[in-house]
């Protein structure tokens, strides 16, 4: 390939926004000199490199405005420290079958017991699938729409729980009481997003409980009414992580020994 033709065709790249294919150029065209590739076959590997460095964009942008408070996979989540919860439906959770249906996960279970790891992890799974998504706690989400109702923006702040995400995560159900206008804030959410795309929530409290949390029986009926629906609910009773974490941390912490008498 001749110069002027080699700096036309960077130059192009650069206009189109092709920016990993300008850049591995010179590699790719040393490998088709090398392989002897045809025009198509050298084409494909080209656009293939772009292709993954997109990819890879989309997703690191994407994790970076959910919200997630961390970024743990299935993988790292220690299955032997919780038997009583059925880790290959968790693995068939993480395939994401339950996304394609438009189906609820409820993950309930005492504080520290993995919850929310294993909530952000199929978020995590989403994302890299293809999948918009975003993560709130319950009391952040009831905050935001409480200040947009109070400024008369309440519909346009709703859309950001309700259609602007595939995938919305609500962590911490039930740690703090509602009020009934906070409870139909929930609601709203909930009742749009029924049959329309997936909730993966954690709570503390057993579903039975929930009507005491929300301050009124009849909004609490008709939320889990719509996210029981079409759901599947993982109850975790093992031990806490964090109280793990800390009895490991003290047994390990350098001993002062005692002073005897003088």
């Amino acid at each position: 390939m001749s110069q002027p033709t080699y700096d036309r065709l960077v130059a192009q790249l650069d206009k189109l926004g092709l920016w990993r294919a300008k850049d591995t150029l010179p590699d790719a065209l040393r490998g088709a000199d090398k392989d002897t590739l045809g025009y198509a076959t050298f084409l494909d590997r080209l656009l293939e490199e772009e292709i993954a460095a997109r990819e890879e964009r989309r997703i690191k942008n994407s994790l970076k405005l959910s919200g997630l408070p961390f970024h743990k996979s299935i993988d790292t989540f220690d299955f032997a420290f919780q038997p009583s919860l059925d880790r290959a439906q968790v693995l068939d959770l993480a395939s994401l079958t339950f996304f394609a249906r438009k189906e609820n996960v409820l993950l309930l279970g005492p504080p520290g017991v993995g919850k929310t790891h294993l909530a952000v992890a199929l978020a995590i799974s989403a994302c890299q699938n293809g999948y918009s998504m975003y993560f709130t706690t319950l009391d952040g989400m009831i905050r935001a729409l409480a200040a947009a109702d109070r400024a008369g923006k309440l519909d346009a702040k709703l859309r950001t729980y309700t259609t602007k995400s595939q995938l919305l995560v609500l962590d911490e159900v039930g740690y703090l009481p509602l009020s009934r206008a906070e409870a139909n804030y929930l609601f709203q959410v909930i009742s749009s997003r029924y049959e329309r795309s997936s909730i993966i929530l954690t709570s503390n409290k057993s579903v039975s409980e929930w009507p005491d949390v929300f301050g009124d029986h009849a909004i609490a009926t008709a939320i889990l009414d719509r996210l029981l629906h079409h759901s599947h609910v993982l109850s975790i009773k093992g031990h806490s992580y964090r109280l793990r974490e800390r009895t490991l941390a003290a047994a390990l912490a350098p001993q002062t020994p005692a002073l005897g008498p003088s």
